[in-house]
């Protein structure tokens, strides 16, 4: 199973997990207290950035029926569009710009470049993502409902073709996205199925006919005689969007090290405990500013999920605070390039389409999925014969042990198992093939031993029967 007890899995106390808590409170404050206009200054540069990166691309493909023209406008809008869907509309819906009161940037008046409603995607995702990150049952972004992430779900044949249905998530994400946040809008709304005329059904259709007249439609129209070209290249720009996000969302999210959690962890669930599920369920992947910029600063997304409200541009210095306090409780910091945590969730999504029964590892104790049993049946070095007995302060350095510590131990006492198997393999393999040795050995003597019974039978054989044959002539010569 998933984690039940985080305060176990994490080898920290609740008194360590408040103080945790209010450290990261402390952080928030600070920030809050500290925005001003360095922020408004960014955020504004950013839409300005973007508007005119769209600008020069549809103005480029005005000359589409052009190779090279195409080539370039399409590259223009599909940075346009990223830059509007990563560092803007997604961060905006969040509501880290609502603290500057500007109407055009807030989060209930920002419309995307996206099929969905915004307004639907904050209810969906803002809540049941946000609140209930990576808990099976409660959020609904685990695996988009398409996808088995975590041994925890029960296998089912249609995980067969989930790497089919994985490349045709990431290839229409933006669609993926807006039925995934028009189901939840119905069921929060208890929309009956047979009403089709309800409220989340028309303000989807509505973002739908917008979007798709926009793309495919009036802007490919604009460019009159380079129709089709501009719509190539809005669809190119698209799908190159749509492939980014997905990236960057999944290497977020379901990367080793990003944990799943029980609705068990959800019970009397303090607020330092709410901080600690965020970080152990979220990872990060390294980036330049350039690429924090493309990823709506999603590389950082331990510190997105522990304060989704404060603005993009600040995580960075977030990020150096949360290390330290990583540092500090001894936990882990899950973060990796981006090459390397996609092709950890890559593997995860091939891996989790077969049945259980072609897995090695557990659900307790797999690379994806990991629980506080993980650690049962295992001699932690620091425990020694004390199984119930954890040092939290390392005596050498008096520096608090967490679930690094644990962490390191737990595959260093592994490790140590493993050897010990295979010695123990090695040594009663060799044992067995001593044993057969002797055994082929035993045998050779008793076939020899036997061989020459019959040797000396058939000599005996031999000579009664010339025996009876001198005895039969002696009879006849008489």
């Amino acid at each position: 199973m998933a984690i039940t007890d985080i305060k176990t899995f994490a080898h920290l106390t609740a008194a360590d997990i408040e103080t945790l808590g209010q450290e990261l409170d402390s952080i928030r404050r600070s920030v809050e207290l500290s925005r001003g206009e360095r922020d408004a200054k960014y955020i504004r540069r950013a839409i300005a950035a973007q508007r005119g990166l769209e600008v020069a691309a549809r103005a480029v493909l005005f000359g589409s029926r052009n190779r090279w023209a195409w080539l370039t406008g399409t590259a223009l809008l599909s940075v346009a569009k990223i830059i509007e869907n990563m560092e803007l509309g997604h961060n905006i819906s969040h509501g880290q710009w609502d603290w500057m009161n500007d109407p055009e940037i807030h989060s209930s008046s920002w419309e995307w470049d996206m099929t969905g409603p915004s307004a639907q995607w904050r209810r969906a995702h803002n809540y049941s993502h946000h609140t209930y990150t990576n808990v099976l049952g409660k959020d609904e972004d685990l695996g988009f409902g398409i996808l088995r992430m975590t041994r925890d779900e029960q296998w089912r044949p249609i995980n067969l073709v989930q790497p089919l249905a994985n490349l045709l998530l990431a290839a229409t994400f933006e669609w993926g996205i807006a039925l995934h946040d028009w189901s939840i809008e119905k069921e929060l709304a208890d929309t009956p199925p047979w009403e089709v005329a309800s409220g989340p059904n028309v303000e989807f259709a509505r973002k739908i006919w917008r979007q798709v007249a926009k793309d495919y439609l009036i802007y490919p129209a604009l460019t009159g005689p380079a129709f089709k070209h501009t719509l190539k290249a809005n669809a190119a720009a698209n799908l190159v969007r749509n492939l980014w996000a997905y990236a960057v969302i999944f290497c977020g999210h379901f990367p080793d090290g990003a944990e799943k959690f029980t609705v068990e962890q959800l019970e009397n669930e303090t607020s330092g405990e709410w901080y600690l599920r965020q970080m152990l369920g979220s990872a990060n992947f390294k980036a330049g500013p350039a690429m924090a910029f493309m990823s709506g600063n999603l590389c950082y997304q331990i510190e997105h999920h522990l304060f989704p409200d404060l603005p993009s541009n600040r995580y960075p210095e977030i990020a150096a605070r949360v290390r330290e306090l990583c540092d500090k409780y001894d936990l882990p910091y899950t973060t990796g390039s981006l090459g390397k945590q996609y092709l950890l969730a890559f593997r995860t999504i091939h891996k989790l389409a077969l049945p259980d029964r072609f897995l090695k590892a557990t659900a307790d104790n797999a690379p994806e999925t990991s629980s506080e049993r993980k650690f049962a049946g295992i001699t932690l070095p620091s425990l020694g014969a004390d199984s119930t007995h954890w040092l939290r302060i390392d005596p050498e350095t008096g520096k608090r042990r967490g679930l690094r510590s644990a962490l390191h131990e737990a595959k260093v006492a592994l490790q140590e198992k493993a050897r010990q198997e295979k010695e123990m393999l090695r040594e009663a393999k060799a044992a067995l093939k001593e044993k057969a040795g002797h055994e082929r050995q035993v045998l050779r003597e008793a076939t020899v031993a036997f061989q020459d019974r019959a040797r000396q039978e058939q000599a005996a054989l031999r000579e009664k029967a010339m025996r009876d044959k001198r005895f039969r002539l002696r009879r006849r010569v008489r």
